[in-house]
């Protein structure tokens, strides 16, 4: 079994690198760590960044989830190969680009860009957004999937993520305390769906809120709270349509033996106990 012990990072390509990195900075909060001639990337909390804008395709979005030894690196790529995924082991120049020691890239079964990554570097110095959005750190990823059950199966099996609670037949999967790390949602098409930070507090949502507002970035969803992970949210759209979230208050999950997974409908009532309506065709 594949052990993921974090989300990394995701990489983004743009057709928009300047435009792209202004709205990272000034809309979404996060601070730019190091600029390249392709390349910018970002910081959320203690590790040396955790999203990058690169030029290129919209399309080729990447994630990346952190394995623990270069020995289980080794082992999922076996693994991989063996079921029939098709592994990509980087090279020394991209593991630099990654800021990663070593790393391997596959499709999951519905075709994600999916990278497995040893030792992504830390910074010395601590994290501080362009503006104060309360970001505490990048949390989890919606992934898209063109067959639910058959993707749960592999992150389930094959993968070590437990899944804490269903909407439809969309699973919240977790690989640590935090209700979910990966959230899978039906779609035609491999992807990103959203990416999410935490912020401290609710109070930090609703600022955001205003803020963006204010400067009349697309609202997509909420403010709200999830019954399932019992968060306050906020969803909305960033540059190539990306979808960005700001959530509060995530339940953890300590004990494993008493948790059961439960199970709730795919209609607004799954998503969000105040009566908001999502705008995000994966949700409806």
């Amino acid at each position: 079994m594949i052990k993921l012990q974090d989300v990394s990072y995701v990489r983004l390509g743009t057709r928009d690198l300047e435009g792209a990195s202004n709205f990272a900075t000034e809309y979404l909060g996060l601070e730019a760590s190091e600029r390249t001639r392709n390349s910018v990337y970002f910081k959320s909390d203690q590790r040396e960044h955790t999203l990058c804008y690169f030029d290129g395709d919209p399309a080729d979005q990447i994630v990346a989830f952190e394995i623990g030894s270069r020995a289980e690196l080794d082992q999922a790529a076996a693994e991989l190969e063996k079921l029939g995924h098709p592994v990509h082991r980087g090279t020394a120049e991209e593991a630099e680009l990654r800021k990663v020691r070593d790393f391997i890239g596959f499709r999951d079964p519905t075709g994600n860009h999916i990278e497995l990554v040893w030792r992504p570097a830390h910074s010395g110095q601590r994290y501080h957004g362009e503006r104060d959005a309360g970001i505490t750190g990048f949390s989890h990823v919606g992934l898209c999937s063109t067959d639910l059950a058959r993707d749960e199966a592999f992150w389930t099996q094959v993968c070590n993520a437990r899944v804490s609670d269903h909407i439809g037949d969309a699973a919240l999967l977790r690989i640590d305390e935090v209700h979910h790390t990966i959230a899978m949602f039906p779609s035609t098409k491999a992807g990103i769906q959203h990416i999410n930070h935490q912020v401290e507090t609710g109070d930090d949502v609703m600022r955001s809120f205003n803020f963006l507002n204010e400067r009349q970035v697309r609202m997509v969803f909420g403010p709200g709270r999830h019954p399932t992970s019992s968060a306050r949210f906020l969803y909305f759209e960033g540059p190539d349509g990306m979808v960005f979230e700001y959530s509060s208050g995530v339940r953890s999950i300590a004990d494993e033996l008493l948790y059961r997974e439960r199970q709730f409908p795919m209609d607004p009532k799954g998503f969000c106990k105040w009566g908001a309506k999502p705008d995000i065709k994966e949700f409806q």
